[in-house]
């Protein structure tokens, strides 16, 4: 019954990354909702293949990496805020 508990709390903790990026950055995404379903989904997933892999009785580190994946996942979602993009121009290469 722990492995409830551990995706569960993976969850939680996707959807807590998710609500402090839409509320940090609110201007970078396009789609709050698609925001707070990402996180907690994205940890969810990140929290069960953790467990899979190491198993039973890490807690910590299946609560860890279920962040990183959250916010792994979240940074995709995230557009530029000006620049290259926004003026349609493409950046050269090792441009400053």
């Amino acid at each position: 019954m722990l492995w409830f508990w551990e995706v569960l709390g993976s969850a939680l903790l996707g959807l807590a990354v998710a609500l402090v990026a839409t509320h940090r950055f609110a201007d970078r995404f396009r789609d709050r909702s698609l925001v707070l379903v990402t996180g907690p989904a994205a940890a969810f997933g990140g929290g069960v293949i953790t467990r899979a892999v190491l198993g039973p009785g890490h807690l910590f580190p299946t609560l860890a990496v279920a962040v990183l994946v959250s916010a792994a996942l979240l940074s995709l979602l995230v557009r530029p805020r000006h620049g290259a993009a926004a003026s349609g121009r493409r950046p050269s290469v090792g441009a400053a």
